[in-house]
């Protein structure tokens, strides 16, 4: 599956040149990962974030924002964010924010 490509060079605008941030090719699209901890991602048209198991029904209520379920079991503290949602700037930056703090708090590895 390709991703876009332009929503990935977005994500990095927003990134910047973190030297904890890598970039690897996970689930058919493009991960972004902090101190090798998933943060964010993209997949199709849509973002992949990481918000956390405390935070996934906060996350799902938001506009465009669904639970992440590729293989048909739903996986708790991720959610998928359709690609129009984060049409905007600060949309994006908002999501990119959430799902780096949560991997940024998690141990390295």
């Amino acid at each position: 599956m390709a991703y876009d490509e332009g929503l990935a060079e977005r994500i990095r605008e927003r990134l910047g040149a973190d030297l904890e941030i890598s970039e690897r090719r996970m689930f058919g699209g493009l991960a972004f990962l902090c101190r090798g901890n998933m943060a964010v991602g993209v997949t199709g048209d849509d973002l992949m974030v990481r918000v956390g198991p405390d935070a996934t029904d906060a996350a799902v209520a938001r506009p465009g924002a669904r639970i992440f379920d590729m293989t048909g079991r739903p996986m708790r503290g991720w959610v998928v964010v359709d690609g129009a949602a984060v049409a905007e700037d600060g949309a994006l930056a908002a999501w990119v924010d959430e799902g780096l703090a949560f991997a940024a708090g998690l141990p390295p590895k």
